[in-house]
């Protein structure tokens, strides 16, 4: 739409990138619903039930993609970036270093997904006779695993702002981490194993990657000599790989150290 009519029309022009926005987000979406109605109607071959409210529901997922995208493009990214390069300018490599666990530590607690995993993973450990089966055990050993890793999550930042200060190559430190992944793998119990690796990837989701990669990129680009597209991306790996090895430790320290080979 033409710049001159948009300052004319200022309610058109908001319809009109709203319309725009939910286009997008339904293409988006676009494929999930073609997979899930070509198995349900071809292969299954029954009709969906209740038409009406997955309709409804459909619509509304749509609308919440279109309006999640629009708050990081509005909020979220320009204030990552900006309180970067804040620090940055800044000077205080401590305060950076504390603004970026901090940042790591909440979003991570903040996660939905982490809260949903953790809270499973302590139902099923106090039926399989892991922990006591009391309420207080479960609350406990879920939030027990939440703060492991959150805290990881921070750490995972606060290295992740020091490679881009002195430009520590990645690929050696995504590489050691995963060694010490593997090790740890042999040895912790494998009741937490597959909670560790979990663990992993709900820790990047909705609350954390966006702040955290545009505290990256805001952080590279107030920095001389560092390119953002090289030395900007990078921390989500970290805050992938350290909750895993955090939370096998943490199951060493619940459970004890068990080699199974």
């Amino acid at each position: 739409m033409p710049q001159k009519n948009e300052r004319r029309f200022p309610v058109i022009t908001f319809l009109w990138r709203i319309l725009r926005k939910l286009k997008e987000a339904g293409r988006d979406l676009l494929p999930i619903v073609l997979v899930i109605s070509v198995f349900q109607l071809a292969v299954l071959r029954q009709p969906f039930p209740e038409i009406i409210e997955i309709l409804i529901g459909t619509a509304f997922v749509v609308i919440g993609l279109m309006l999640f995208v629009q708050g990081l493009e509005m909020g979220l990214f320009p204030i990552g970036e900006a309180l970067a390069v804040a620090f940055a300018r800044k000077g205080s490599l401590l305060w950076l270093l504390i603004f970026g666990f901090g940042l790591g530590f909440s979003t991570t607690a903040a996660e939905p997904a982490l809260i949903a995993v953790t809270q499973e993973a302590a139902e099923i450990a106090a039926q399989t006779d892991i922990i006591a089966p009391s309420e207080s055990a479960k609350k406990s050993y879920a939030l027990g695993l939440r703060l492991t890793v959150a805290v990881s999550v921070g750490l995972a930042i606060g290295i992740g702002i020091i490679r881009v200060l002195l430009g520590w190559p990645l690929h050696y430190l995504i590489i050691s981490g995963y060694v010490i992944v593997v090790l740890m793998t042999l040895i912790a119990p494998k009741e937490i194993v597959g909670i560790a690796y979990d663990s992993g990837g709900v820790t990047t989701s909705t609350v954390t990657v966006p702040l955290v990669t545009a505290l990256g990129v805001g952080l590279a680009a107030s920095i001389r000599g560092r390119n953002p597209m090289v030395d900007g991306f990078g921390m989500i790996a970290f805050a992938s790989q350290f909750p895993m090895i955090f939370v096998m430790g943490f199951g060493m320290i619940i459970f004890g150290v068990k080699i199974d080979w």
